[in-house]
């Protein structure tokens, strides 16, 4: 069972691999909501998000020295239950689906809302409308949506380096340039107008915009060359987006007071309307858009993948452990997560201050515990295995086990910074409470639940 691929395995190429990476994480947080984050740090706002970045990168790569180091378990889902017990892989499993299809609604209304003054219809018509869409193009070949994501994502790439081009040579063209960089960046406050705080304050919202670069992993195992797709990919994909993000958002604050920067209003649009780009609303428009379907394709893809795999384990109904043919989709799984989605769509309109909002709360923070287990899995998993002489066949980060340690405290000083927020202690409360419920539901499947042969982790610890 644990080299059990999806029917479609095979069929996605190393360039959909890299844009579906780059389309799970790039979309409205930061080109609309990095407005907020700037708002609430001022230009410092920019070293949270290299820190965020670090931990994301360091995550991914302590991930890509599991799934290569020791290959053929499956999913990164699979590693965390091979390094942490199967409670917990079973716990991970179930909260990283329920927190992309949560994803799978929240992205359908944001579409919606863009569309409506376009289209008249009400927006939960529309919403409906993009979800089935995502479907359909998850229901296909699995080589479509690899395609489809590939120029989705390409778009918001192009976009973002297209961006940094114009405003780079809008800064360091003499004569064409508006503002005096350093005037900008300081006389408004200064660097760190709200203090060192804030950064903190802050750090919850860069995370959750930065998220998702673990779903390249998903998708690399049904490419033509998994093994290759899954080393470049945790090698490169976090540097990469923290480029991304820290590149455009320095460029807009060399352009814009952060004063001027409105939260909700995409910074893009306030920068392009200051260099004197035609048309910056509209263009800006077209790719969020562009953006939010990208990331409802990829949390469908992946939330549909994840029960798939929990099927598979007899950890979840058997329905979704039914494939369709060769070169498609587990139609089963990917119907489910629609259809979930869909229903996070509609409480956000039925009922958007009671089920929508508790929906939001109890899986806002699901990744940072899944990114806690991942780097706990691999500290447990290559500890076990130079202890039992195993080889430990490729590395990717430094000063084992510091590295991981630093990652813990990072991890946990997210946690932290969430407590002591008045605006953000319900989520992590309420995310605990969903942790724990979902625990409790193993003793309830475990007797039913496929066993994995024993990883030297899991018989060192007894589990």
């Amino acid at each position: 069972m644990g080299n059990s691929q999806p029917s479609g395995h095979g069929k996605l190429k190393t360039r959909h691999i890299t844009m579906i990476a780059i389309g799970g994480v790039i979309g409205a947080g930061l080109f609309v909501g990095s407005s907020a984050t700037i708002a609430e740090a001022g230009p410092a706002i920019v070293l949270t998000y290299a820190f965020t970045g670090l931990l994301v990168m360091g995550v991914m790569r302590l991930l890509g020295e599991m799934l290569l180091a020791q290959p053929g378990k499956g999913t990164f889902i699979d590693y965390i239950r091979c390094g942490c017990g199967r409670a917990m892989g079973f716990t991970a499993g179930w909260l990283y689906a329920l927190f992309w299809i949560t994803a799978i609604g929240e992205e359908a209304i944001a579409g919606a809302i863009i569309l409506q003054p376009y289209t008249g219809l009400p927006i939960w018509i529309l919403a409906t409308l993009l979800v089935l869409a995502v479907t359909l193009i998850n229901f296909t070949a699995v080589g479509f949506f690899g395609e489809c994501e590939f120029w989705l994502s390409l778009i918001k790439v192009v976009c973002i380096i297209g961006f940094c081009l114009t405003a780079a040579a809008f800064l360091g063209v003499p004569g064409i340039q508006h503002r005096d960089v350093m005037e900008v960046l300081t006389h408004h406050g200064g660097i760190l107008p709200h203090g060192i705080g804030a950064l903190a304050a802050a750090l919850p919202m860069v995370l959750f915009s930065m998220i998702g670069s673990e779903i390249a992993t998903v998708a690399a195992a049904e490419s033509q060359d998994a093994p290759r797709n899954l080393a470049r990919v945790t090698r490169t994909i976090g540097a990469r987006i923290t480029l991304f993000y820290i590149a455009s958002l320095t460029l807009i604050l060399c352009i814009v007071p952060w004063t001027e920067i409105i939260p909700g209003h995409s910074p893009f649009v306030s920068a392009m309307e200051t260099i004197g780009i035609p048309g910056a609303g509209p263009l800006m428009q077209i790719v969020v858009f562009s953006a939010v379907i990208s990331c409802m394709n990829s949390s469908l893809f992946v939330s549909a993948r994840t029960l798939w795999r929990l099927g598979q384990r007899h950890e979840a109904p058997g329905i979704l452990r039914h494939m369709a043919e060769e070169g498609s989709a587990p139609r089963a799984a990917v119907i489910i997560a629609g259809l979930g989605g869909m229903g996070v769509a509609f409480s956000s309109i039925l009922a958007p201050n009671t089920i929508f909002a508790f929906l939001l709360s109890a899986t806002g923070a699901i990744m940072l515990f899944v990114y806690l287990l991942v780097v706990i899995a691999h500290l447990r998993m290559r500890r076990a295995a130079q202890k039992a002489g195993t080889p430990w066949q490729w590395t990717a980060i430094a000063f084992f086990p510091l590295a991981n340690y630093l990652l813990i405290g990072a991890i946990a000083g997210v946690i932290l910074s969430m407590l002591v927020s008045t605006d953000q202690r319900s989520t992590i409360i309420s995310t605990c409470g969903t942790i724990l419920l979902t625990w409790s539901f193993w003793a309830f499947v475990r007797h039913n639940s496929k066993e994995p042969a024993a990883s030297p982790s899991e018989e060192e610890a007894g589990l």
